[in-house]
């Protein structure tokens, strides 16, 4: 299971996320810059961390690296509350407390999800059954 991002990896994952490209580190510092002041050799190692940790890969092009996304944030979402839910001594009381904290359109995005998760067949993948 994957462990929560820090602050730093958090706010290079989103922009590598958002952008869904291959990314240098120059412009992810370019685009931190605008929020803090952060140096390039920063930047250059939480990148290199996300490599190491297996949340992004990285493909040598001239004499730097282009980063992609190895999943996507709500893999990432999912997984975590997948691991806190898993810890739980009592799942259903758990679930009970988590949904009475949604607001009305959390608790709509639930309702849609479930109802495409249930339209799956045996062995299927969610959302790929025939309508």
């Amino acid at each position: 299971m994957p462990r929560q991002l820090g602050e730093l990896e958090d706010a290079v994952m989103t922009r590598i996320w958002q952008w869904n490209r291959p990314v240098s580190v120059r412009e992810v510092l370019e685009d931190l810059q605008q929020e803090r002041s952060i140096a390039y050799t920063t930047v250059m190692t939480v990148m290199d961390n996300l490599h190491q940790k297996g949340w992004v890969r990285r493909e040598v092009e001239g004499r730097a690296y282009r980063y992609t996304a190895v999943s996507t944030r709500a893999a990432y979402s999912a997984a975590l509350m997948n691991e806190a839910w898993s810890k739980s001594d009592n799942p259903a009381a758990a679930l009970v407390a988590f949904f009475g904290m949604m607001s009305p359109e959390q608790r709509e995005a639930l309702q849609a999800a479930v109802r495409l998760v249930q339209g799956s067949g045996p062995g299927e993948e969610p959302g790929t059954a025939e309508r």
